[in-house]
């Protein structure tokens, strides 16, 4: 990802919290002095509104309008060093503080207790600002809400992505994360992605924040399931017309993304030509957590949606790379409208691997339409 003007790490709700960061965490990044959550969010850009004008060329007047105001830093334009404006847009847009979302989190953190400790005994992660702070992504895990592995490998921490601009392209938006200790990689969108945008009455953030904890909760299990079912189902790479970069390209990765995701899965699998999806789908996390060049937006949501289908749902995934396959055949088809004997036995080489992924993948369905079942009971 494009890199943050300004990161601030976090540990513990509040000043009265004695939580460090986890030594596996402090590994992976340079001089992590951390910040209570609370002191975090409060010194995070603000906004508010003011009134803006419009200059007429012909008169050479300044005349004010109430159908747009101008959402500015308010300490900005007091110390008048850096510029306060981050937005014009019209009276409908509704400011959504720092305070007002993540305030109310820090409450249900104190309330919520799991492994008998509250949450905000072991809250940590990270916060990033772009642009003068008017955009922040964050990521909030639990020390010990976590998924152990079989074998001796660092377990995946359990949280949530969190964050907000003030330019009109993100509304408030939380949803499910995961960070593997093992290699660093982030899991997204593991839960509902949860959103408020800034118009009209912005509601009650404690219960908002109430639910998707309890959602996260729910998920423990079920993705440790997930990932040993996963790594069950594997990908014959020499049964298929295709290699492990190209796998990923028929996903849709571009290559610099699909190359750095073919590397890592090779190398991290027991056999380099059969790997399982647990493994494919870890190959596309390191390259989008490690090597990702754009920014946190909507690009990025989208490669994490392909990445999360290779473990949640591999058939699904087997789906897009044959139909993108047999698009490059049709691609390749004579003038005479024949496909080549190659391309024939490679269609037919990947049906045959599609099936039987199929055949061990059906379980997968209905164990996450369950899961949305039971995330759906909790929203209302």
């Amino acid at each position: 990802m494009k890199s943050p003007e300004q990161t601030t790490y976090i540990a513990g709700v509040d000043g009265q919290s004695e939580t460090k960061l986890p030594s596996w965490y402090r590994t992976h990044k340079s001089d992590p002095t951390p910040m209570s959550f609370a002191e975090a969010i409060r010194r995070l850009p603000r906004a508010t509104n003011t009134p803006v004008a419009y200059h007429n060329p012909y008169t050479r007047e300044w005349v004010e309008t109430d159908r747009f105001s101008a959402i500015v830093e308010p300490s900005r334009l007091q110390e008048q060093e850096e510029d306060p404006l981050f937005n014009v847009p019209t009276d409908s847009y509704s400011i959504i503080n720092p305070t007002d979302v993540y305030a109310p989190l820090e409450d249900v953190l104190r309330e919520t207790e799991y492994d008998d400790h509250s949450l905000g005994e072991v809250v940590f992660g990270e916060i990033r600002q772009y642009r003068g702070g008017g955009e922040v992504h964050m990521d909030v895990m639990f020390d010990g809400l976590s998924i152990d592995l079989p074998g001796e490998r660092d377990p995946i921490t359990l949280g949530v992505t969190s964050g907000y601009d003030y330019f009109g392209g993100h509304a408030v938006y939380v949803e499910g994360f995961a960070r593997d200790t093992y290699c660093a990689n982030s899991i997204r969108s593991l839960t509902d992605r949860k959103t408020v945008k800034h118009v009209g009455d912005v509601g009650d953030f404690h219960t908002w924040w109430e639910t998707i904890l309890d959602q996260l909760e729910l998920v423990v299990d079920d993705l440790h399931r997930f990932i040993e079912d996963a790594q069950e189902i594997t990908l014959d790479v020499t049964t298929v017309p295709f290699d492990l970069r190209e796998f990923y390209n028929l996903l849709g990765f571009p290559e610099y993304l699909a190359k750095r995701a073919a590397e890592d899965a090779q190398a991290e699998s027991p056999n380099p030509f059969d790997i399982d999806m647990w493994t494919l789908h870890s190959g596309a996390t390191y390259a989008l957590t490690h090597f990702y060049s754009g920014k946190e937006g909507a690009a990025l949501d989208r490669y994490t949606r392909v990445a999360n289908d290779i473990l949640f749902n591999p058939d699904a995934t087997l789906d897009i790379v044959k139909g993108a396959y047999e698009q490059r055949a049709a691609d390749a088809t004579s003038a005479d409208g024949q496909t080549g004997l190659e391309q024939q036995s490679a269609l037919a080489q990947l049906e045959r691997v599609s099936s039987d992924v199929l055949e061990k993948s059906q379980q997968f369905e209905s164990r996450e339409q369950e899961l949305r079942d039971r995330f759906d009971v909790l929203s209302k």
